[in-house]
């Protein structure tokens, strides 16, 4: 671990260092570029599993060369059913930071089998033991939003009023915030709520990282991204809000009873309202999402003339960047060598 100087004379051992180190989003983009362009061909082709299943090959290629000692704490599913970036698989060289990882290789699968846009690769790291555990129940309620929710919204509230909250936060009318929610049966009353209050919503097919990302950002035309969803992703996306300055909650949502029963056996309290520092503690994440299809956050992968072209978006919350990398790949040396960068 290297100690970084300060003008105190002061040292840092913060395990990513201090403002001044390395980022590791920039050598951790190659993966999911990898995936992004390791699953295009697969676009709009029907076949989702083999669209994810190139992603998950192309993403672990690369993880494996990172200088850092990374654990999977949110992959693809246990060893048995994943042979590859399983739950509580060790990555990257083994030198350098003991980091937790979140992988989701394409964040919208079915929208890469079926052509549609928002499709991302995404990977979210922070210090060891820092992540919450998302294995006790499959989803969560959720509600994000910029920093201007900040002490505002709160998730016990009906929607509603905290609609009209973040409008007045905002200094906004009510009907000019946009409210994304994923477009499922269990979501009629919320979307309804929504529209009485006079704000209009953004009905997401899939991928409600990006829908939350879209929501913190200031400058995204989402204001708020709210309902239920899993809770792997609610995780990945808190990494990503740490750094955007913004404002999202969780609640644990069993699907039934058994479910039920096992959260309170793992000493979940379903009654309580998870914070960003809950879901993710401390204030030093990386979240890096590379578009595989076209959408609001990032470019989908293009090849035209003999260049694989993909954008990215770093996030870092200890130092509150945030980067868009455009990658130009020579398309033969891709297919040659598959090395990437």
């Amino acid at each position: 671990m290297t100690l970084l100087s300060h003008p105190t004379g002061e040292h840092d051992s913060r395990p990513f260092g201090g403002r001044a180190d390395r980022n590791l989003g920039m050598e951790l983009v190659r993966a999911t570029e990898a995936a992004a362009i390791r699953a295009a061909p697969w676009i709009g082709r029907g076949e989702k599993n083999l669209a994810d299943g190139a992603a998950v090959d192309g993403m672990r290629q690369f993880l494996n060369t990172v200088n850092f000692d990374g654990t999977v704490v949110i992959g693809e599913g246990e060893k048995d059913a994943a042979p590859m970036l399983f739950n509580g698989e060790r990555v990257g060289t083994g030198d350098g930071p003991a980091c937790d990882i979140a992988v989701d290789p394409i964040d919208g699968t079915s929208l890469t089998a079926a052509g549609r846009q928002n499709a991302i690769s995404v990977i979210a790291v922070s210090d060891r033991g820092s992540m919450y555990d998302p294995s006790a129940v499959f989803y969560m309620d959720k509600i994000v939003t910029g920093p201007e929710g900040a002490g505002v919204i709160d998730l016990n509230r009906p929607v509603g009023e905290n609609i009209r909250a973040l409008a007045a936060a905002k200094g906004v009318r009510v009907d000019d915030l946009q409210i994304a929610v994923l477009d499922r049966p269990r979501h009629v009353d919320l979307i309804a709520a929504i529209r009485a209050t006079g704000a209009s919503t953004r009905l997401l097919l899939d991928g409600d990282v990006a829908g939350g990302i879209n929501a913190a950002r200031s400058d995204s035309r989402i204001d708020m991204c709210i309902g239920v969803g899993g809770t792997p992703e609610g995780i990945i996306t808190a990494c990503a809000v740490k750094a955007l300055g913004g404002v999202i909650q969780g609640r644990l949502r069993p699907r039934d009873d058994a479910e039920r029963q096992k959260a309170i056996d793992a000493g979940h309290d379903l009654d309580r309202v998870l914070t960003g520092d809950d879901l993710v503690a401390g204030d030093n994440t990386y979240f890096v999402a590379t578009g595989v299809t076209d959408g609001a956050l990032v470019a989908g992968v293009r090849r035209e003339n003999g260049v694989i072209r993909t954008e990215s978006l770093i996030l870092r919350s200890l130092s509150g960047t945030q980067r868009r990398v455009t990658a130009d790949h020579l398309e033969a040396k891709w297919l040659d060598s598959e090395a990437g960068a």
